[in-house]
């Protein structure tokens, strides 16, 4: 055990430790390894939506001077990529994603073929010579179109397009709770398709280490392990063969967490060619080829009593995941995220949901900042303001007659929510508005004709999935744990390993911080090495707000353990007890005489260089490995989000003028990087609010092919935001702490949009879609003649 010290680590604002490396240029990204000999590789891509291959040429392309080789599925012979649930045929049907196309494509950028020349340039220019043929087939591009009776199918294994279709919950009578409820309020609400837009796009450099007979690959991934799974399998390797490398990674956002075709490819042709081949992603192919997110569509409808106290849910949701599952997640990663999670912050006593999957001829969906949160989240909030309106009610009242109060709290959903502080956060961040003068300046901008809203949103995440919580969703591959390894050399200082991936998350800080707690050790004795699977025993990676909570609890539980072993060999030297020692600053101390203390060097010495000396009991080496795993319903961080906007009658902006976050992640092991992830995450929220959204022509060609047409806001745009945090320990992780990745995306949409309808109270109109446009706004804002009113 360690004592208490007041050069506690935990809970300060540390200095992050990356940044002298990465802001002086000194970081090692993907695109920054050259190898002797290194080939570099572009795909050619599908220009259809929805076709048969009736051709590939190649021809033309190998004449190309400085073009190496080039590869169809034919010549690659490599398995698919096939992700799966557990489910019977009727809720769930899975798609094998070959690796290149074979005899169909199944949207705009699929790649078909891979060209590997002596550079890129090169290589894009044997893309321009490549000569593939299709016979087109009707696209499918919408859910309207996916659903609609005798479509054409995406695959043919998929009646009616749809690749999941779960009811997961239907509480009893709930038909008669709604004919009788005073107040039934409905919403129909849609998201736009996203792309999360890393700054890093995808990429990898494969090569073969003939030494060790392993294949190397360098990718930029959140998930090093089931990459090395994926490629050992689709390449016919033993997983030995595979080390998966990950360097410094410029962004993530749960794109990088699912596998990518490419980086197999990239492989296959390394092994193919006995070179060493490095493929990066375009903007224009990140944009329109990569995986996207976000496109869910949610009819929902709640009861509410004459108080405004919610009596019953009943929700449709349909999610459009594009043309093939994800792995490992599947096409079900968004519709059963929404439908067992979507009552959330409230106290809904009956509810009922269906949640589907679709397939269109759109790149397909990965898991992206929040996962289907954003959305239900919306769809909620949107209900909570409707009811308020419909009852008359403070839209911040009806909130509070509604939020959990009482923990633990088990929901209509079947989860158990841990202790949190909805109704707190929620009078905090009101009263924060207040206080700043926003709802007197409201009022008076009102009586000049301005529109100024408020709006909020209240919710929580659940972080720290364990394999229990994933289980329940019935997924083939079921994640959860993590592994670490906290090892001491003989001068003291200590190297830990992690499962957990960090692509912006001050991993090398916040995990150091509690190694260096545990231990009583300086933060400069600790190293952190992650994203390497030779090194790193095993890890479920990055997603989910999981690396504090759970990978930051296995380093805690392992760097406990070799504090226990210190002191055990101290004791033994000592000839007393363990429990009559205690670490502390370096050193073990006896506790019955402070005094007296070894120095951590002087063990390890021992341990290491004179094992002669430890008792038989003791192995030599200081070396620690804990494995840590919720097993429960996961944790819950929670906040409240409040925006305060204004609308431009002239040209439909709108602006941002507030805005206040109250959250509340457990032990925020380092706050000011808490508040980057708030600040990051809101940012996103408020792009997908205002900004972002892929679509498509008839023809199901991607519209957004560079950012002169995918719109995407700049710092002027992002307001800055006001943080206050609150902190309800954990009582699950090892560390106290929660998840905090992101919150900011998932509470941002829904203020936004609030703040948005309060501002147009005074028109009558509302809005229930993202992205609010300039358009919609402008066009809510026209008075209408009785002819021009639907």
């Amino acid at each position: 055990m360690t004592s208490a010290r007041d050069d506690q680590l935990v809970g300060r604002s540390v200095a992050r430790r990356e940044d002298p490396r990465l802001l002086s240029g000194r970081g090692r990204f993907v695109d920054d390894i050259e190898l002797p000999g290194m080939l570099h590789a572009q795909f050619v891509r599908s220009t259809v939506a929805h076709g048969t291959i009736t051709g590939i040429d190649l021809t033309r392309v190998r004449q190309v001077p400085g073009v190496i080789a080039a590869f169809t599925a034919a010549d690659l012979e490599l398995g698919d990529i096939t992700a799966r649930l557990d489910r019977p045929p009727s809720e769930f049907v899975p798609t094998a994603m070959p690796v290149l196309a074979r005899d169909r494509v199944r949207y705009v950028g699929e790649p078909v073929a891979v060209v590997v020349a002596r550079d890129p340039y090169v290589a894009e220019d044997g893309l321009e010579a490549a000569a593939v043929t299709y016979a087109p087939l009707a696209p499918i591009r919408c859910e309207e179109q996916a659903l609609a009776p005798g479509a054409p199918r995406v695959h043919a294994e998929a009646a009616g397009n749809t690749l999941v279709d779960v009811s997961l919950f239907a509480t009893e009578g709930i038909d008669e709770v709604f004919d009788r409820a005073p107040c039934v309020v409905h919403v129909d609400v849609r998201t736009g398709r996203q792309n999360a837009l890393p700054l890093e796009t995808r990429g990898a450099v494969a090569r073969w280490d003939d030494r060790e007979e392993q294949l190397v690959l360098h990718t930029c991934t959140q998930t090093p392990h089931q990459v090395r799974t994926v490629a050992s399998r689709c390449l016919g390797l033993d997983e030995r063969a595979v080390r998966v490398i990950v360097p410094d990674m410029g962004g993530g956002f749960g794109l990088k967490c699912v596998v990518g075709r490419e980086e197999i490819a990239t492989a296959a042709a390394a092994l193919r060619l006995g070179r060493p081949v490095k493929w990066i992603e375009d903007r224009k192919d990140a944009l329109s080829a990569s995986f996207l997110a976000r496109e869910q569509h949610y009819r929902a409808r709640a009861a509410f009593d004459a108080d405004g106290r919610i009596l019953a849910l009943d929700t449709d949701v349909v999610c459009d995941m594009g043309a093939y599952s994800c792995y490992p997640f599947t096409a079900g990663i968004e519709p059963l995220m929404a439908a067992a999670e979507m009552p959330g912050v409230y106290k809904v006593p009956a509810y009922r949901v269906r949640g589907r999957g679709i397939t269109t001829n759109k790149a397909p969906t990965a898991p992206y900042r929040g996962v289907s949160r954003p959305q239900y989240v919306m769809a909620m909030e949107r209900l909570m303001e409707r009811a308020a309106r419909e009852l008359d009610l403070d839209p911040v009242e009806i909130r509070r007659r509604n939020v959990i109060t009482e923990f633990p709290y088990v929901g209509v959903n079947n989860i158990t929510y841990d202790p949190g502080s909805y109704l707190e956060s929620l009078d905090l961040c009101e009263r924060s508005l207040r206080e700043a003068g926003w709802y007197d300046r409201q009022a008076a901008a009102r009586a000049e004709g301005r529109h100024i809203g408020i709006g909020y949103s209240c919710f929580s995440e659940r972080t720290g999935y364990g394999s229990t919580a994933f289980a329940q969703r019935k997924m083939e591959v079921v994640p959860g744990f993590d592994v670490a390894e906290v090892r001491m050399d003989t001068s003291g200082a200590v190297t830990a390993t992690t499962g957990t991936i960090s692509h912006g998350q001050s991993h090398e800080t916040t995990m150091a911080q509690i190694v260096a707690d545990t231990l009583g050790l300086d933060l400069a004795k600790v190293k952190l090495h992650q994203g390497d699977t030779d090194r790193v025993t095993y890890g479920w990676g990055t997603f989910a707000s999981r690396s504090i909570a759970v990978g930051g609890s296995a380093v805690r539980l392992a760097a406990a353990k070799l504090g226990d072993k210190l002191r055990a060999i101290a004791a033994a030297e000592w000839g007393v007890h363990p429990d009559e020692t205690e670490l502390d600053r370096g050193r073990v101390r006896r506790r019955d005489a402070p005094d007296v203390a070894l120095t951590y060097e002087h063990l390890a010495d021992t341990a290491y260089l004179r094992s002669h000396l430890l008792p038989k009991d003791i192995d030599p080496g200081l070396t620690a490995t804990a494995v840590f795993d919720v097993h429960n319903d996961g944790t819950f961080s929670n906040a409240t989000h409040g925006v305060v906007v204004e609308l431009h009658e002239d040209t439909g902006q709108v602006e941002i003028l507030a805005y206040v976050c109250v959250e509340d992640c457990g032990v925020a092991v380092n706050p000011q990087v808490v508040e980057g992830q708030c600040r990051g995450g809101i940012a996103q929220g408020v792009s997908g609010a205002l900004f972002e959204q892929i679509t498509y022509d008839a023809q199901g060609e991607p519209s957004a092919t560079s950012f002169m047409d995918y719109k995407v806001p700049t710092a002027q745009e992002i307001p800055e935001v006001v943080i206050h945090h609150l902190e309800t320990p954990c009582a699950f992780t090892a560390t106290g702490a929660k998840g905090a990745g992101e919150g900011g995306t998932i509470g941002a949409p829904a203020a936004v949009l609030n703040a948005v309808n309060d501002a147009l109270r005074p028109t009558g109109a509302e809005l229930d879609n993202t992205p609010i446009t300039p358009e919609t706004v402008h066009r809510a804002l026209t008075p209408r003649t009785p002819e021009q009113t639907p």
